[in-house]
């Protein structure tokens, strides 16, 4: 039997590194070929816009901000946290969007978001992974953020929001890329490699990301409960003092080919793999209603997780003599393996007692498989947009747990050892159709579904179904006043589907005083939502929004008290909720060197009573805001302060406390190819998670410390020939931005 904390199996580490090694291989070999002979066509650089001539490449600076009828689109060139930091970080500073100190994302105090990478789902951002993938992939690899707070119908109706990361792309001509280097205390290192090539046929991007990072994290956790029958209060509290340390690796190639004027060919491939370890001691008192203590044990926890995503994409487009008329059709298929294991020992002081460990080895094995295609056509002033996505999920999730009083003691426990499958169909079509009015502009659209799941809990052999079929509308208007101003209206109706641990009902140890399982019966959280917008161009850049949302079959995580101190975390669709507000974004210079970005949100939530919550409805005003302001000190030195404040966020048994953090920037260029980056984030040490729960049987107050806190500095390479320019906007083949 291993021993605690052990890694997984050599063989799996070196199955992991042979697939990694092989994935990152790809860009040397792909810049190596000899270009072809120039052929009489354009590159795809020159489709996307650029003109170049020799080592001359015309260029135009694009705006930060750009808005269609359905989205907003925010460039991360000008954000020094995308430099060096995180796609979490940049996130921060992204109106609309709200990332907490570990890394989950709202859009306007929602956290049911849906993440897409070039308008493609990934399992890298659903379910409990996704907060830990944000922070750790790299945020140079993403050239902009879409964010659509109100979709159309083109898009996926999952999640009250969707937030598409647009990665970079080779541009110029010839050979391009670029080199970066960062380091931090706490032996904090960033290392990226990203290349490009260009020739008339032929585009190729690459991009290596090697990060390691560790963390230290602070929780206290104080609970009270109300025993009903006898009338009295009983407490528990608990310190836990955790040291993590993590390595993310990730490698992508992505191949562009004309094989003539009106067809591309292109492939892209992917690979991600982290090596975590969390270790630390928690201190756990339990007292009677008198204060008596009746309990006293340290919880030593060790856990090491390994996981490897792979993705390949093949993709045929082909353009026809109409113009703007097209058809795409791709296919993807995406393998994940988590492997986890996670071992303690807990010390038992009051009452003095044997010492007892616990092992868990969980093996989650993800496979997915899309096929999508969609068409575009022009009909005289309109454009009719219609397609199909289809996606078919093999999941397992396997937990062997282990008791015993000693290391060498452990044997299985039936009660901690679980075998749970996952199969799910999803068929989907869309149709949209916009058409402008004079300066009335509609698009309207639906997208219809047919969603297929079938549930296995093997080891108590239950088998469950949980299908469903419906219709989503989606309906955008645009009023353009004159050139610079214009008014929008939107309204559709979305859906958050369970990820699909949630739907495992057997329990899953966290610690001794906590465990956490699924719910088989979770139905769909079914959202309607009405927006109001206006915009004006000039000198600045301001955008006025107001929303309502209501959400009903919510679902939310419940704790319940299940005795002998004992808290079982679970899922259910208990949330009825609405929210409204109004969001204003301010995006404009100062003078030639002073530029600006604002944008608050003055939201309200409420919440109505809950069978395991407040017997109340709750309501709440939950303001928040970012800013941030650039100063070009001279043309070589640029200075950059980023702050931003997180609302308060209801919850069904209470609610998290607003959090805020600053953060400093400064870039010195040292010629045209050699940059260098000194950064703090969260200067002020002020970011953090606090929850409370507050209902008639159970308070509680938790708070996390990070330490967020870091200083960083680096230096960026631009190396190859011909000059990169400023790749502007494409909105991925939705409505043109607006002039």
């Amino acid at each position: 039997m291993a021993a605690l904390g052990e890694r997984p199996s050599e063989e799996f580490v070196v199955r992991k590194r042979i697939l990694f090694a092989a994935v990152a291989a790809v860009p040397s070999l792909a810049l190596a070929q000899q270009a072809p002979s120039p052929a009489p066509t354009e590159t795809p650089a020159q489709k996307s816009g650029e003109t170049a001539v020799g080592e001359v490449v015309v260029t135009a600076e694009t705006p930060q901000v750009q808005t269609s009828i359905d989205r907003r689109s925010y460039s991360l060139g000008a954000d020094l946290q995308a430099q060096t930091g995180s796609i979490g970080d940049a996130l921060r500073n992204v109106p609309s969007v709200e990332v907490d100190v570990q890394g989950n994302v709202s859009l306007r105090g929602d956290s049911n978001v849906t993440i897409l990478v070039d308008g493609k789902p990934s399992t890298m951002f659903e379910g409990e992974s996704r907060a830990s993938s944000l922070q750790s992939m790299p945020a140079n690899q993403i050239e902009r953020v879409e964010v659509m707070t109100n979709p159309s119908a083109e898009f996926r109706n999952d999640g009250s929001g969707v937030i598409n990361l647009i990665t970079k792309k080779s541009r110029g001509a010839g050979r391009t890329g670029s080199a970066r280097v960062t380091v931090a205390n706490e032996g904090r290192v960033n290392a990226s490699l990203n290349g490009g090539y260009n020739s008339p046929r032929l585009s190729v991007t690459a991009d290596l990301n090697i990060r390691q990072d560790s963390q230290k994290q602070l929780t206290t956790d104080e609970r009270q409960r109300l025993h009903l029958t006898s009338g009295e209060a009983s407490s528990v509290a608990q310190v836990q003092d955790l040291n993590s340390n993590l390595d993310f690796d990730t490698a992508r190639v992505a191949v562009d080919y004309d094989l003539d004027r009106k067809t591309r060919l292109s492939a892209e491939l992917r690979a991600m793999y982290v090596d975590l370890t969390v270790g630390g001691p928690s201190q756990v008192t339990q007292t009677n209603a008198a204060g008596g203590l009746t309990s006293a044990f340290q919880r030593d926890l060790d856990l090491h997780q390994i996981r490897a995503n792979g993705s390949g994409t093949f993709t045929f487009k082909r353009t026809f003599d109409q113009a703007g008329e097209e058809l795409t059709l791709s296919a993807a298929y995406e393998a994940t393996n988590d492997d986890r294991v996670r071992a303690g020992r807990t010390l038992s002081f009051i009452p003095i007692g044997p010492d007892a460990y616990d092992r868990q080895e969980l093996t989650f094995d993800y496979r997915r498989t899309q096929l999508k295609g969609d068409y575009v056509r022009p009909i005289g002033a309109a454009t009719l947009k219609t397609g199909f996505d289809l996606q078919f999920d093999d999941n397992s999730y396997r937990n062997l747990g282990l008791r015993g009083g000693s290391r060498a003691a452990l044997a299985e426990d039936a009660s901690l050892s679980n075998l749970f499958l996952f199969e799910q169909s999803m068929a989907q079509a869309y149709v949209t159709y916009e058409q402008r009015f004079g300066d009335l502009s509609v698009l309207a659209g639906v997208r219809g579904e047919d969603v297929q799941i079938d549930l296995d809990q093997a080891t108590q052999s239950q088998q469950f179904e949980n299908d469903y079929r419906r219709l989503y509308p989606s309906l955008h208007l645009g009023w353009k006043l004159d050139d610079d101003r214009k008014l929008t209206a939107s309204y559709s109706e979305r859906v958050q589907r369970p990820n699909p641990l949630q739907f495992n009902s057997f329990p899953v140890l966290l610690d001794p005083l906590n465990l956490r399982a699924g719910n088989p019966d979770l139905k769909p959280q079914q959202t309607r939502a009405f927006e109001f917008g206006y915009e004006r161009r000039g000198p600045a850049t301001f955008l006025a929004t107001l929303y309502y949302r209501r959400t009903e079959n919510g679902f939310a995580d419940v704790v319940r008290d299940i005795g002998g101190g004992r808290f079982l975390t679970t899922s259910a669709n208990i949330t009825e909720s609405r929210a409204a507000g109004l969001e204003l974004v301010l995006n404009g210079k100062l003078n030639p060197k002073l530029s600006y970005n604002v944008s608050t949100n003055f939201g309200w939530t409420e919440i109505e009573p809950q069978p395991l919550g407040s017997p109340e409805t709750r309501s709440a005003f939950t303001p928040s805001g970012r800013a941030s302001l650039s100063w070009q000190i001279t043309p070589d030195d640029l200075l950059q302060v980023n702050a931003f404040v997180n609302a308060k966020q209801l919850t069904p048994q209470g609610y998290l406390e607003p959090s805020a953090a600053i953060d400093l920037g400064y870039r010195r260029k040292l010629n045209d190819r050699v940059s260098l980056i000194f950064q703090v984030q969260d200067l002020a040490h002020s970011f953090r998670l606090k929850q409370v729960i507050d209902t008639p049987t159970l308070k509680a107050r938790t708070e996390n410390k990070f330490d967020t806190r870091q200083v960083r500095a680096g230096v960026i390479w631009t190396f190859g020939g011909g000059k990169v320019r400023d790749p502007g906007f494409d909105f991925g083949g939705g409505p043109a931005p607006s002039q």
